[in-house]
């Protein structure tokens, strides 16, 4: 099996990380001549195309299978680094910027329990880099490579990576009390939810009408929807007035203990199931993700 310099490896990964050759020249501090280089050498050695040229600029499935090689490589680099700091705790060294251990996680995870749960080992030095996407379309970026795990909705493992539950979050449906008493007096209901716009994270959203689906058993949803791509931005944007959402009850239970904001559909809660998938590997630093996301999950999430 043939040899591949780390080197080489590191500036693929920087060009799909980066979405472009100058911009993996700048991470690397090299020039974009050999970026190109080493991209070239790693191809021929390859014997096959690892970019395509479009925009954005995408892995081909090779290039797929060397980027998450890469990603194995930063995990075993991370093992041994946490491992001589145990050796040797005066130890000042540290991660390359090119090595950061990458995770998807959706954004209301990262608004409510994921952070906390993470938050000892980023202080212990983990270079971590946290993508976010909507929970059903996480577990896309651990397919391609992009991260060593994600939190998603999806149970089933992907080949060669192993799922542990975490629980669930609940969401309820929100508005702010003088907005609610104006539309929705009597709460969300089967007659009156068209009438009000519902505030989604963006379009891959579909929890607004999976709520109203489910809470009202209609099988076609067809809703009125603004898109503010945050999790707290869209509670702020409730408590504007701007109309209704299906947010995470965690964000929304203090500030509807405060009175800011009311419970508009309390007969029905949406949970969410949520589960961790990663790389089956044997790995020091996967391990101590895992044990952190479920630690955290079990003090957080419905079991």
């Amino acid at each position: 099996m043939s040899t591949f310099d780390p080197d080489a490896l590191e500036c693929l990964a920087a060009i799909v990380e980066e979405g472009g050759f100058e911009r993996a020249a700048q991470r690397l501090s090299i020039t974009q001549s050999a970026v190109s280089q080493r991209l070239r050498a790693l191809e021929a050695q390859i014997g096959t195309v690892l970019i395509v040229r479009s925009r954005p600029l995408k892995p081909t499935s090779a290039g797929q299978l060397l980027l998450k090689h890469t990603k194995q490589l930063r995990l075993l680099r991370a093992d041994l680094e946490r491992d001589l700091k145990e050796l040797a705790p005066s130890s000042t060294g540290g991660a390359r910027e090119e090595e950061r251990i990458a995770i998807a996680i959706n954004a209301d995870s990262i608004a409510t329990w994921a952070l906390p749960a993470l938050t000892e080992l980023a202080c212990q030095g983990l270079p971590l880099e946290i993508i976010h996407d909507d929970q059903d379309f996480t577990q896309e970026w651990l397919r391609e490579g992009h991260v060593v795990g994600c939190v998603t909705t999806l149970k089933q493992a992907l080949r060669g990576c192993k799922v542990t539950s975490l629980g669930a979050m609940n969401y309820v449906a929100v508005a702010q009390p003088n907005y609610a008493q104006k539309h929705c007096p009597k709460g969300l209901s089967p007659h009156n939810f068209r009438d009000m716009p519902f505030i989604a994270f963006n379009r891959k959203d579909d929890g607004q009408t999976e709520f109203v689906s489910k809470a009202f058993g209609l099988k076609r949803v067809t809703l009125n929807q603004m898109f503010v791509p945050s999790s707290e931005g869209q509670v702020r944007a409730v408590l504007a007035g701007w109309g209704v959402a299906v947010v995470v009850e965690q964000l929304a239970r203090g500030l509807i203990e405060q009175g800011q904001l009311v419970n508009i559909a309390p007969a029905y809660t949406l949970p969410i199931q949520l589960y961790w998938h990663c790389w089956n590997l044997e790995s020091e630093v996967l391990d101590a993700l895992t044990e952190a996301l479920k630690q955290a999950s079990a003090r957080s999430l419905v079991a």
